[in-house]
């Protein structure tokens, strides 16, 4: 291989060794047992978990509604599914009659949400035992059953143009239910107490993509391949 510009080559392969010595030591469990893309990740988790506490939010949104009763019809895939469904409207003070997979609910809409909502800020703590044993079953069944029901609830209110109740409804699953879901077991972090931490990551993401690109770079000029902007002349 005929090298034209030795200084770019050598340049160009320092940076492409370099790169992948860096990429080793990424896939190594050399963060407290994790490798480079697991920390990341679970810092991110931690830092995203610590930006989406709406519980108390969602609360108070939600507290017009109490004592403002409804009616909904929940169809769910098994019967099993709708046996513990039940118990999650039961408890909220609901009425609740099941045949077969669907239920026939009634009740306060407002404290049938806090009920929710409870649940919600217990998994978000990563309390799980207090909600399985308020039902007597996992508790992350528990919040994909509270979330199959009010999105059906949701959905029948839109349908009868209870726009109001239906978009508390989807506040609930949105902001309380989902995010208790998603990051449970995670420990919440504020991203105002790890400013540094999140800065240094993006930077390095950044720089690392630039590492890789600059080495290719270096090292086809090294022999002789270059990169021109052609001008398209007009023809008379």
């Amino acid at each position: 291989m005929l090298i034209k510009n030795r200084k770019r080559f050598w340049t160009g392969l320092l940076f492409g060794l370099s790169f992948l010595v860096v990429l080793m030591l990424i896939f190594s469990p050399v963060f407290n047992g994790k490798n480079g893309l697991q920390f990341a990740d679970a810092s991110f988790n931690m830092l995203a978990k610590g930006s989406s506490y709406f519980i108390p939010k969602v609360a108070k949104e939600v507290e017009p509604f109490t004592g403002k009763l409804f009616s909904a019809t929940v169809k769910l895939e098994k019967a099993d599914d709708a046996a513990r469904t039940a118990k999650l409207f039961t408890q909220a003070g609901a009425t609740v009659e099941i045949k077969q997979s669907t239920l026939k609910l009634g009740g306060d809409l407002g404290v049938v949400l806090k009920s929710a909502l409870k649940d919600s800020d217990a998994m978000y703590k990563n309390n799980g035992k207090a909600v399985s044993e308020r039902y007597g079953y996992d508790e992350m069944k528990v919040m994909k059953d509270w979330w199959l029901a009010l999105s059906a609830i949701e959905k029948g209110m839109k349908k009868e143009k209870n726009i109001e109740g239906a978009k508390a409804v989807s506040e609930v699953n949105k902001k309380a239910i989902e995010p208790a879901y998603n990051f449970y077991k995670i420990d919440a972090q504020k991203v105002s107490e790890h400013a540094v931490l999140l800065t240094g990551l993006l930077l390095f993401y950044v720089l690392y993509t630039m590492w890789w690109g600059y080495g290719i770079f270096y090292t086809f000029e090294g022999v002789g391949l270059n990169m021109k902007k052609s001008k398209i002349k007009k023809e008379v």
